[in-house]
């Protein structure tokens, strides 16, 4: 097997609690290089005890895309493979052995599995691949927030798709991202016709409950011509169905959510909502047909479109509910059963459980 030159390059800042667990994960590289952007707890200090590379640039408005750009330039011309992580994630073992067995240099790039989310047993819940193991000389990364590593190299991009890799997400949930707004709201202004990012601003609206703005960006980005990922347009229709159904307009909500299934048949994530908006009506009926055509579905879309809340217990336990409401108990504890399968420590649903059994 060839040995291939291989840095892992990162961002940081304010990551202390992280950064030990994170470089025992990355120490298979050749050499780890971060560029900190102004942390103000010992994040720096610990990068050099461990012999990490470690250079400090303060911005004054900072955005992602230079940030990772300047990250990159601390990574050597001759190295063969780069590797950007974050400091909240970690590789599986043996990582770069199973690298060099799948790279030559003829590739651009590979993509591998993330594992986004976590249930209370550490199995995966929200998976999909991601491509930031690439050659130094093809990218750039492109995007001010919710940055991405953009192909700048001549001819056809090369991408190998492997399940060999697989890196897991642990973020700080703690950490202040209140500046995502206002850098989504200045990507806007500066790419108005971009349909990524004005698809992340509509959801950023609407994570912030400024429901009136989601509305007015969400429906901008599926009239924007470039908005074409069928995907992210089926998102930003349940993204509208969530807020009309927050705002208790449960017709247009189910408009919204009807559309998405239509946009994508494929994916389980608009049948759940819809099933979740019935349920919440109590026309149980309606949401069992919704909640078991979703959960028929049994493969995950590879891209960050999968919700945590269609793969773990959420579609047995709104199940019970409603077979219990229409006065099905057969079916009602069958799956109440599986969802105290998936998480057995859900109080709620225990407690439901001995309310159905007559305890």
């Amino acid at each position: 097997m060839k040995k291939y030159k291989i840095c892992v390059y990162a961002i940081c800042k304010n990551e202390e609690k992280h950064i030990k667990r994170w470089y025992e994960s990355m120490k298979e590289a050749d050499e780890i290089y971060v560029l900190d952007t102004g942390s103000t707890d010992n994040s720096v200090s610990i990068l050099k005890s461990l012999g990490v590379h470690v250079k400090t640039k303060n911005y004054k408005h900072f955005k992602f895309d230079q940030a990772r750009n300047d990250s990159l330039k601390l990574v050597p011309d001759d190295t063969d493979i780069c590797v950007c992580t974050d400091i909240d994630e970690v590789f599986s073992k043996n990582w770069r052995k199973e690298l060099e067995s799948i790279w030559n240099n003829n590739l651009d790039k590979v993509r591998y599995n993330m594992n986004f989310t976590f249930d209370e047993e550490g199995n995966p819940l929200s998976t999909y691949y991601i491509g930031k193991i690439h050659k130094k000389s093809s990218y750039t990364w492109t995007h001010s927030i919710h940055e991405v590593l953009t192909y700048i190299g001549s001819g056809e991009e090369k991408v190998l798709t492997t399940n060999k890799i697989e890196i897991n997400h642990y973020p700080d949930r703690t950490k202040d991202r209140s500046n995502y707004l206002k850098l989504l709201i200045e990507a806007v202004e500066e790419y108005p016709e971009d349909d990524r990012n004005m698809h992340y601003l509509g959801r950023e609206y609407m994570y912030n409950k400024m429901w009136s703005e989601a509305i007015k960006t969400l429906k901008k980005h599926l009239n924007l011509k470039s908005s074409t990922w069928k995907e992210e347009r089926s998102a930003s229709m349940r993204y509208l169905g969530r807020i009309y159904m927050e705002l208790e307009d449960y017709n247009e909500s189910e408009h919204w959510y009807k559309l998405a299934i239509k946009e994508t048949p494929y994916l389980r994530e608009p049948y759940i909502e819809l099933g979740m908006l019935y349920w919440k009506q109590k026309e149980y009926a309606l949401s069992i047909c919704f909640l078991e055509k979703g959960e028929s579905i049994k493969k995950k879309s590879d891209t960050y479109i999968n919700e945590e809340y269609a793969w773990n217990e959420t579609i047995y336990d709104l199940l019970s509910i409603c077979y219990f409401g229409i006065e099905n108990k057969e079916k009602a504890i069958e799956n109440i059963l599986k969802a105290l399968k998936i998480n057995k420590n859900n109080e709620r649903i225990k407690n439901n459980y001995r309310i159905m059994m007559g305890k």
